[in-house]
């Protein structure tokens, strides 16, 4: 007997039997997806009830004592500026150069010696020093040196409209640059006056404790002579105690006035006109100089110039920063 064609019409091949209907399995019942995105079956029995979830009731508890908790100011891996690169910057050393000075344990954060290289630090808040002295690496901060003119106020404004420091400034204030006056100087009174935004080293070089000097050249009336110098070395009794001059020394005497140098480290108002006018030489011009190594030079009145590396190196190490 001839056996039954395919449905292709062609014989069925010995060794294969054609599959029926009846040999098929039953299809598998399709799994519905489920809001658990997995198409796993779920089974809730009929007599089980659905519970709605509890209401949130608002909490009147006091919060913690010490919630708020003062932030953490080490840096997350990865952020800030590497060691050697502030460094270069500050222009102590090239990249390499600092990098060896780190390795030879020349190099301090925050008070504790940097040996390995990458440590990233933060400018504006680390303190970084080589050597043991201290190195401006925040550009934010500034500072300059100005020569206050003669007849001039020693503030940033005026209410009464007369001519003060300020209005030499005028531009950095107006373009949101804030600085401050450290110490100052009667309206007769010229020379070197500090202009920082520098506030702890402001406070620490007017700060009795720290005793930085100020250098002033005096025109006095009357040809002095040793006496004086000695008179004040030893002390002159004033209205408010004795007052001291660290150093003194004339450098000339011509037509009847007396020019003479008197360093001292004392703040106190008008000290030096009324050292020299209890001494019985009365100051017709006076000039501050110097403050600690900081020198006016050449500057013109009138005139602003920028602090260098070591004249602001020499100012943190004289008041311990």
């Amino acid at each position: 007997m001839t056996p039954p064609a395919r449905r292709d019409g062609t014989p069925e091949k010995k060794g294969f039997r054609s599959r029926s209907s009846s040999d098929d399995k039953p299809a598998r019942p399709q799994r519905e997806r489920t809001a658990y995105g997995d198409g796993a079956p779920r089974f809730e029995p009929e007599n089980m009830q659905k519970v709605a979830p509890p209401e949130v009731q608002p909490s009147f508890a006091r919060p913690a004592k010490k919630q708020h908790k003062k932030l953490d100011r080490t840096l997350p891996q990865g952020e800030g500026i590497r060691l050697q690169k502030v460094l270069a910057q500050a222009g102590v050393a090239s990249r390499r150069h600092a990098e060896i000075m780190i390795d030879h344990g020349r190099v301090e954060v925050n008070g504790k010696i940097v040996t390995v290289q990458g440590m990233r630090v933060n400018p504006n808040v680390d303190v970084i020093r080589v050597d043991g002295v201290r190195i401006n690496v925040n550009e934010d901060l500034e500072y300059f040196i100005l020569n206050k003119p003669r007849g001039m106020q020693s503030t940033m404004s005026d209410e009464y409209g007369r001519p003060c420091i300020g209005d030499l400034i005028s531009e950095r204030i107006v373009s949101g640059q804030r600085l401050f006056h450290v110490g100052r100087l009667d309206a007769d009174t010229e020379g070197l006056i500090l202009l920082t935004n520098d506030g702890e080293l402001a406070n620490r070089l007017m700060h009795p404790r720290y005793e930085v000097s100020k250098t002033y050249l005096a025109t006095v009336l009357g040809e002095a002579d040793r006496r004086l110098v000695r008179q004040l070395r030893e002390g002159i009794e004033l209205e408010d105690g004795l007052a001291k001059a660290d150093f003194a020394q004339i450098i000339d005497t011509f037509n009847g006035k007396t020019l003479i140098r008197i360093e001292l480290h004392e703040g106190r108002k008008h000290i030096v006109r009324r050292m020299l006018k209890e001494s019985g030489y009365p100051v017709e011009r006076l000039v501050r100089t110097r403050l600690h190594t900081v020198q006016l030079g050449e500057q013109k009145p009138g005139t602003l110039r920028a602090l260098n590396t070591a004249e602001l190196t020499s100012l943190y190490k004289a008041v311990e920063m």
